[in-house]
């Protein structure tokens, strides 16, 4: 009880992650793993002939559904527990036997733990997207703002890498191979000898234990491990999706900034400590600060792969013990995040109206120009006129701080009388969006809903969370 008290604790831990995914990293499910994998290497050199009994198997399989640390301490205490099955326990295999193959259950099943929960935001998101398909909004480019689009196209862009982020993590998953049973350097010497030169018995026994572990290909070649490369590959999907979400939650902060759009507040939670009236967008920072971890993680395997000198080096342990389950971890608390914010986004239409209203004067001017022309004017006289009289609205606005004035101008200029009639056509937000709404609707029902059609049975699950 002292070291819980006292020691540290990974936050990831004991402050953030769900259940499931600190189980999928724990010792119990490491340990029962490598008991399955002794196990599956037991009935698979039994099936091929090697004289190993029933009695010893079934042995095993009794002291493995009961439940010190490295890898041959476990093969003493299995034993131990097995007396039977101990001159069989690990027969041929190298340590990296149960260690690798554990890695790799590992990650299979921590990418099986976040797509349902990539799928669930995706799906938030995609409703939000849909809901708002054709509410005008500023759009911004340099942070200045630029032509409107529309909330749910700006969410859409969004969506958009987190649709490709669930394409990579689906791809890294079904990419995972089993290392298998290779032996000491890879080259499965130990199990020649075992079934005295049988290559085809030394395949078997491979594809077997391969096919109980429920992969379907194990990697044909490795070193004493299987290559470090299949860890940048798994990480570096979860990175980029550390990225992706990184910026979702900036849009969002910066967006709560400018009071057009808030992530879900509780009743009872307290915007700041010194400022009562405050709306901190805090899940949106907790996302954003996680996020810089897991990409910051990718850095680790990177340099470890670099470094596997010749068959393999044990520099890669310690390194991996932390980067590995650190990653799934920090993904699987931002995922759990930013699902929750997905979920009761608030969107204030008055707010981003009025910013509209502000700015929307002088993105019309080209429209003004071509109603005046077209009503016969000429287009230099038009265009001068609207330049001095923008300019002069632009004064108001940033040396006197007050509001858009260009239209009161304009109205009061003889020179535009052919066109006032138009004016609150010409000044619909809604004529400035372009294509945003079937835009919208075209990749939501092509990319987006059938991304989402194999998870359908695990939508349902609603994130609250603690602050």
């Amino acid at each position: 009880r002292s070291h819980v008290l006292f020691g540290y604790r990974s936050p990831l831990v004991s402050r953030y992650a769900s259940k499931e995914m600190a189980y999928n990293f724990s010792d119990r499910k490491k340990f029962t793993t490598w008991r399955k994998l002794w196990i599956y290497l037991a009935k698979a050199e039994k099936a091929l002939g090697l004289p190993i009994t029933d009695a010893q198997v079934q042995e095993m399989e009794n002291e493995e559904r009961k439940l010190r640390h490295d890898v041959m301490a476990h093969v003493h205490t299995f034993a131990h527990c097995c007396p039977t099955a101990a001159p069989i326990i690990h027969l041929g295999a190298t340590s990296c036997y149960v260690g690798d193959n554990t890695d790799l259950i590992m990650l299979r099943d921590g990418f099986d733990i976040l797509l349902p929960k990539l799928a669930r935001v995706i799906d938030r998101l995609a409703n939000f997207a849909e809901k708002y398909a054709d509410l005008p909004t500023l759009g911004f480019t340099h942070y200045q703002p630029a032509q409107l689009t529309t909330v749910g196209k700006r969410a859409c862009l969004w969506l958009q890498d987190l649709v490709m982020d669930m394409r990579n993590l689906q791809r890294a998953r079904d990419d995972l191979r089993f290392r298998g049973v290779k032996g000491t350097t890879g080259t499965q010497a130990s199990f020649l000898q075992l079934f005295q030169g049988d290559h085809d018995k030394v395949e078997e026994l491979d594809r077997m234990v391969t096919d109980m572990a429920g992969f379907k290909k194990s990697y044909l070649v490795t070193g004493q491990t299987y290559s470090r490369k299949v860890d940048i590959d798994s990480l570096s999907c979860l990175a980029s999706m550390g990225a992706t979400i990184h910026k979702i939650c900036t849009d969002i902060r910066l967006l709560a900034n400018m009071k057009e759009i808030e992530e879900p507040f509780e009743k009872e939670q307290i915007g700041s400590s010194a400022m009562p009236y405050k709306r901190n967008p805090m899940r949106a920072e907790r996302c954003c600060s996680l996020a810089r971890h897991l990409v910051a993680l990718l850095a680790d395997p990177l340099q470890t792969a670099s470094v596997q000198w010749l068959e393999r080096t044990l520099d890669d342990s310690a390194n991996r013990r932390i980067s590995l389950p650190e990653s799934f971890l920090t993904a699987d608390i931002i995922l759990t995040t930013l699902q929750n914010i997905t979920e009761g986004l608030v969107v204030y239409p008055k707010v981003i109206e009025r910013h509209i209203r502000h700015e929307l004067p002088f993105m019309a001017t080209e429209n003004l120009i071509m109603a005046m022309v077209k009503a016969g004017g000429n287009r230099q006289d038009c265009h001068e006129k609207i330049r001095v009289l923008s300019q002069q609205a632009a004064a108001v606005v940033k040396q006197e701080g007050g509001d858009n004035d260009l239209l009161v101008r304009v109205q009061a200029d003889p020179y535009f009388a052919p066109i006032l009639g138009q004016l609150d056509s010409l000044l619909d937000p809604k004529t400035f969006i372009g294509r945003a709404p079937q835009q919208v609707a075209r990749f939501l029902s092509e990319e987006v809903r059938p991304l989402l059609e194999p998870y359908k049975s695990k939508m349902d699950v609603k994130i609250e969370l603690e602050l």
